[in-house]
């Protein structure tokens, strides 16, 4: 499927994101990388062409300029920013409801993107319709938790037992409807054979029914 490098300005930051859009799509998730990671994640770019080949658009953004993840490969200093990655994130899906007006929108977030993707649900009720989370720590959302309207899916892996507990904390403090799903014998980043898929598949499965849904 044919990919559009595409710039999101917001404010005066640039960033650079991969956009497919696959004929006639039910519509489009927009990504939100966390922990050091980036559009180039494999893990992320393997989820969204599942969700290519299952007619949903997809917007692997970078949240940080390269500066930034410069400096953050060193400091750390930004990936646990969830302000700055959901006032970005946020922007981002504002300018991607303007591209494409008639496609509803879910987030796809991982690890402290997770976060980011939830802060925007709460700030953006009549524009997210569907949140997903790998390995997320939705915890990190705080009070944006009680706020979020979209149905969201929480994927923790089996053997992920701190991240399990911190989703099971956070989800309790949704206001929206949710599925807390443990991948069984998957680690944090779900590198065990069949895992990844297994998160692939779970994610447009929901996106597939909560997307017309909002």
């Amino acid at each position: 499927m044919p990919v559009e490098s595409v710039t999101v300005r917001i404010a005066d930051t640039r960033l650079a994101g991969d956009l497919a859009v696959p004929d006639a799509p039910m519509g489009l998730v927009l990504f939100a990388h966390g922990s050091g990671s980036s559009r180039h994640s494999a893990r992320n770019q393997a989820v969204a062409a599942r969700l290519n080949d299952a007619g949903i658009g997809t917007l692997l953004l970078d949240l940080l300029t390269p500066a930034e993840d410069r400096a953050d490969a060193v400091t750390r200093e930004f990936r646990f920013d969830i302000n700055l990655l959901a006032h970005r994130l946020s922007g981002a899906a504002d300018w991607l409801a303007a591209r494409v007006t008639d496609l509803p929108l879910g987030l796809f977030g991982a690890s402290t993107g997770a976060a980011a993707a939830l802060v925007t649900a709460a700030e953006r009720p009549d524009l997210v319709r569907a949140v997903v989370s790998r390995g997320g720590r939705p915890d990190l959302a705080g009070d944006a938790l009680a706020g979020v309207r979209s149905p969201v899916l929480l994927l923790v892996g089996g053997r992920d037992e701190a991240v399990i507990k911190l989703n099971e904390e956070a989800a309790q403090r949704l206001s929206a409807p949710y599925e807390l799903r443990v991948i069984a014998g998957a680690t944090h980043l779900f590198p065990e054979p069949g895992a990844l898929e297994e998160v692939a598949d779970a994610a447009g499965d929901w996106f597939r029914r909560m997307l017309p849904e909002g």
